[in-house]
């Protein structure tokens, strides 16, 4: 082992964001009111170990509803469902519980707001992504999905004077700027939401890795490799100059990696439990001693209000 200290610094914020917090608490209340089985359509949030771990405990997980049993008690995940699969799941008398992030609700909202009142609605987000399925699904109406600032030059609404965007959560006021800015020069008239809806959580993840990138040497960001905000938070440590690998778990560590390496940043996405970053530290320090430090960043206290029947004070 190396005698040569590593300094580690750990993001503030970083994990478990109050909309993932509430969609495990919730799939955990629901295995203790009903009893397993609980069916959770989709992985109830982008984070294998999550699954898994709910998976022991009798929840299942499934990729549409037609693979439940009629009457169960059914999970839909944090990232939201279309209105077809409410309708599917309707049909099958499923007892279903919401566990959609509440931003995600609002995002839903407010598309259909914009679809009621004639409005085409640009969805600025990434194709294939669960809660952009979700959605286009719950707007209703016209609805274009953009990517890039590029993909804009392409939209054609059928008004080009009624035109209204919303975004997925797991983007940025950064990582959308340059599409709004486009929409707005091509759409003079385009409306969309305020600033402040963007998701906190992703906002404050990545204002910290940029700040956690100018401190270190590499940065790790423990994540899934299907977790949208966690490959953006390697994407903006790369971009700013230094090697930036994601990582599931400390078994994802390439000693390698930490050759010439006098110091390291480590964040974490969104739906990456803490006890993950704790597991990279407890690493590390096997490797080499270590000197840790957490950024001064943004404390969250943000908590979502869980479904009625899962909270025993508003149950009673």
């Amino acid at each position: 082992m190396s005698e040569r200290p590593l300094t580690v610094i750990l993001a503030q914020p970083r994990g478990f964001c109050a909309g993932v917090e509430r969609a495990i608490e919730i799939v955990e209340r629901a295995l203790d009111t009903f009893g397993p089985p609980v069916y959770v359509r989709h992985e109830i949030v982008h984070n294998g170990h999550v699954v898994d771990a709910l998976r022991a405990r009798g929840a299942r997980f499934v990729d549409e509803v037609d693979e439940i049993p009629d009457g169960a008690v059914t999970i839909f995940s944090a990232h939201g469902v279309s209105k077809a699969v409410e309708d599917a799941a309707r049909a099958r008398n499923l007892h279903v519980i919401d566990a959609t992030c509440p931003l995600v609700t609002k995002v839903h909202r407010e598309g259909r707001r914009y679809a009621a009142a004639g409005y085409d609605v640009v969805l600025i987000g990434h194709q294939g992504h669960a809660e952009v399925e979700g959605t286009v699904g719950q707007v209703g109406g016209t609805v274009h999905l953009v990517s890039t600032a590029d993909g804009v030059a392409g939209l054609r609404p059928r008004d080009p004077g009624r035109v209204a965007y919303v975004t997925q959560t797991t983007l940025s006021v950064d990582d959308t700027r340059e599409i709004i800015e486009a929409l707005v020069e091509r759409f003079p008239r385009i409306v969309g939401p305020q600033v402040n809806d963007i998701c906190y959580a992703t906002q404050n993840r990545q204002t910290a890795v940029r700040e956690l990138a100018r401190r270190v040497d590499t940065v790790f960001v423990v994540g899934a490799a299907n977790s949208s905000n966690s490959n953006r938070l390697r994407e903006i440590g790369a971009a700013m100059g230094k090697p930036c690998h994601l990582i599931s778990d400390a078994g994802g560590i390439d000693a390698a990696w930490l050759e010439g390496v006098s110091s390291v940043g480590i964040t974490a996405g969104a739906s990456a439990p803490e006890f993950l970053v704790q597991g990279v530290v407890n690493h590390l320090a096997a490797l080499r001693p270590i000197h840790l430090e957490t950024l001064s960043g943004i404390v969250e206290n943000v908590r979502f209000r869980l479904p009625d029947e899962l909270d025993p004070d508003r149950a009673a």
